[in-house]
């Protein structure tokens, strides 16, 4: 018995064109108390209905030869339960159930919150879930498309073909399907048919939790509730470790290229659980700054060009590996803080671009939507749904993954319209002006979100420009981060150091510059990867001078840093002095701690990250004047700096005086605050470090004779290339 359905109504399927399944599929009631059951099973040459819990088997007829069944039964639909049997043209038999039968999953709530770009959860939604539906396991698929004219869910379960398993269509250009008998490690894209130009393409999962490797671009199923986390004691303590006036020394991380395997593949994030995370305790590191994980199909774009963004890439593991790295991280201490990439997302043709045959995710005019330096795609700030994906994501890393910060990559590129664009190659908002109004408010939301949902965890921004007010709440007028990347310290340290000593005496006011503004922001000071690459030259290279020179500067340039107001970041590979420019392709030269003046400048990192954390003086008061000051700041005749760093306890200081010329100066004067034993507690050319052993003796007394405004001075000698730190001893 067969019921009537147009030819055109089949060929349309049959075309994969159709984009109502629901209405033609499944089980539908006609005639008087009967039911029509139609599918599309390309690969069987018999299917046939099987009525349960009778077993009652109706063979079905073949309306399409390609693979359109339907059968009529005189069940009445109210009392039918069925499932299919079938054998496939190399005789396999199957038996499975109607994904057509399964009432939707998006509820009108869902859709509302979506729409609006209030869906802070909609990875729980939208991409692959594993659920249970009526009592039978299987995977919901969600998808936004709203200009499709059909979605179809392909995988190898249908052999990739589209005509199997359209989607139905709900709300405002939402799709979804419910696939019953599937499970995890299932491999799938989304084949999309565009209501535009005929245009088709499979595109892989935007919310997708993990990638086929690449150059493979299919999204798998995976399970994410599968681990057991061991870090409550971590998360409790977060706010504290994370906190303004914590200790906070930060160790950038390239996973794919810290420490290869000795057959030159990746080490997993298993293995880096523990050589990674033992290495940066015992460097006494506080944080770890991964640069981005998260799924991307060119080694060289080390993460910035992302096509997976709630997926860990699968160069290193697991998703479930990756919950094992952070997790490690936390027990023994260390935070992670990840690169997130919202400012742009590459052109592949697989992701977001172009994903339903609109330029959906991003702007379709270039001179908003694609960055004229990366030859990258700019998202479209401005529409709900693009930033509810991205604001789910932001949540996601830090609430499924445990991350405790994300450090936001390109912020200046996302402030303003003309960014790296010449004049008539931008538009201007609706004020006449180059500030990106749409962006400013989504970075302020995002603040405003993180700070509230995931109490502890810490936004860092890298930006570049004058923009007032960066790492200021929003409710005073900033945009909300809790740091800022010092890219003015970092950019005239460097100059500075690049001078041969004779001429740093014309410089001075690239040191004490940075004073100027140091407390307008909560700073982070950064001397990150992109210092080190595309023929920048290694840190240790950017130094002027002889050998001893520039290990004796690499000294006292990480000593500087970590007397300075500001939390610190320092890229992987500096704190042992890399000589060669950085590279994705190759792992660090960790050979190079074999020669001793290597080994000497690790250990002088070691210990400076250790003295840094047990002194208050150095953290507590990074973001206001009552922090430093300045002893003598116009010595440029010496090239010789000294200033005194107070805690919260004002007496509680440290008195730290660099010089950054390789001239020893003896007998040489400064004031301190109080009379009393100043002990050296520090001193980078001490023989321990690969230095000449001029210092104190171990300390000075101080005179009580005025200089400058301080009631006392000692007199010092200061090492060459140094830098030397005293504290008051008051016992």
């Amino acid at each position: 018995m067969t019921a009537e359905l147009s030819p055109e109504t089949i060929d349309a399927f049959m075309y994969a064109s159709h984009g109502a399944p629901f209405d033609v599929l499944g089980a539908h009631p006609v005639g008087k108390g009967s039911t029509a059951i139609r599918a599309i099973q390309t690969a069987y040459k018999s299917l046939a209905v099987v009525e349960e819990p009778s077993g009652t088997r109706h063979e079905m007829s073949r309306l399409h030869d390609q693979g359109f069944w339907e059968v009529t039964l005189s069940t009445p639909l109210d009392k039918l339960k069925y499932h299919f049997e079938g054998e496939t043209y190399e005789g396999q038999k199957a038996s499975f159930p109607d994904p057509y039968v399964f009432p939707r999953s998006l509820t009108d709530f869902d859709l509302y919150l979506l729409g609006e770009g209030t869906h802070l959860e909609s990875h729980t939604k939208l991409g692959a879930h594993l659920v249970e539906v009526e009592g039978i396991k299987g995977v919901r698929f969600a998808l936004w498309a709203p200009n499709a004219q059909r979605v179809a869910v392909v995988g190898n379960f249908n052999r990739w073909d589209a005509r199997v398993n359209p989607m139905r269509q709900v709300g405002n250009g939402f799709w979804e399907l419910f696939m019953p008998n599937l499970g995890e490690g299932e491999i799938y894209k989304f084949d999309i048919l565009s209501r535009f130009n005929d245009y088709r393409i499979q595109k892989s999962d935007p919310y997708g939790f993990t990638s086929e490797m690449r150059p493979k671009t299919a999204s798998v199923v995976c399970d994410l509730s599968k681990y057991t986390w061991h870090d409550d004691e971590w998360i409790a303590a977060r706010a504290e470790k994370n906190g303004l006036k914590a200790p906070i020394c930060i160790y950038e991380v390239h996973l794919g290229s810290w420490r290869k395997r000795p057959e030159g593949t990746w080490m997993t994030y298993r293995d880096m659980a523990h050589e990674l995370v033992g290495y940066v305790k015992d460097m006494g590191f506080t944080h770890i700054e991964l640069m981005p994980v998260a799924e991307h199909p060119l080694d060289a774009s080390w993460g910035y060009q992302v096509t997976g963004y709630f997926a860990p890439t699968s160069r290193y593991g697991t998703p479930e590996d990756f919950m094992y790295f952070v997790d490690q991280c936390h027990q023994n201490g260390i935070g992670v803080i990840l690169d997130w990439v919202p400012a742009h997302f590459p052109k592949d043709g697989h992701a977001l671009s172009y994903f339903d045959g609109t330029h959906l995710y991003e702007h379709a005019d270039s001179r908003q939507g694609e960055h004229p330096d990366w030859g990258t795609l700019i998202f479209n700030f401005g529409r709900n749904e693009v930033r509810n994906f991205l604001l789910s994501n932001a949540l996601f890393w830090l609430e499924k993954y445990h991350i405790d910060g994300l450090r936001v990559d390109a912020v200046s590129s996302m402030l303003y319209l003309d960014f790296s664009r010449k004049q008539g190659e931008w538009i201007p908002n609706q004020y006449g002006s180059n500030e990106n109004l749409d962006a400013i408010a989504f970075l302020k939301s995002f603040n405003e979100i993180v700070h509230e949902k995931i109490p502890g965890a810490i936004t860092v921004a890298e930006e570049s420009t004058a923009w007032s007010m960066v790492s200021r709440p929003t409710y005073v007028g900033g945009l909300g981060f809790t740091y800022k990347w010092n890219m003015g310290w970092m950019h005239d340290t460097l100059k500075y150091i690049s001078k041969d000593p004779v001429y740093r005496r014309w410089e001075h006011n690239l040191l004490t510059f940075s004073m100027l503004y140091a407390f307008s922001e909560n700073f982070v000071l950064s001397l990150s990867h992109d210092e080190v690459v595309h023929m920048k030259g290694s840190l240790i290279q950017k130094i002027a001078g002889d050998w001893w020179q520039k290990f004796a500067t690499m000294r006292l340039l990480f000593g500087y840093q970590y007397t300075h107001p500001g939390k610190k970041l320092n890229f992987m590979g500096q704190e042992f002095g890399q000589w060669n420019e950085w590279s994705e392709a190759r792992d660090l030269d960790w050979y190079l701690l074999s020669l001793p003046t290597h080994t000497s400048l690790q250990n002088w990192v070691r210990d400076l990250n250790r003295f840094y954390r047990s002194q208050p003086a150095l953290f507590e008061q990074d973001f206001d004047w009552t922090g430093f000051k300045w002893i003598n700041p116009n010595d440029s005749d010496n090239s010789i700096f000294s200033y005194v760093r107070y805690a919260l306890d004002p007496q509680e200081f440290l008195v730290m005086v660099i010089n950054f010329t390789p001239v020893p100066r003896y007998d040489y004067e400064i004031g301190v605050p109080e009379g009393g034993f100043y002990k050296e507690m520090l001193n980078s050319d001490s023989s321990y470090y690969g230095g000449g052993n001029v210092g104190n003796a171990g300390g000075v007394h101080a005179q009580p004779m005025r200089w400058g405004e301080f009631s006392h001075r000692i007199s010092i000698t200061v090492p060459p290339l140094s830098i030397s730190i005293f504290k008051l001893q008051r016992d």
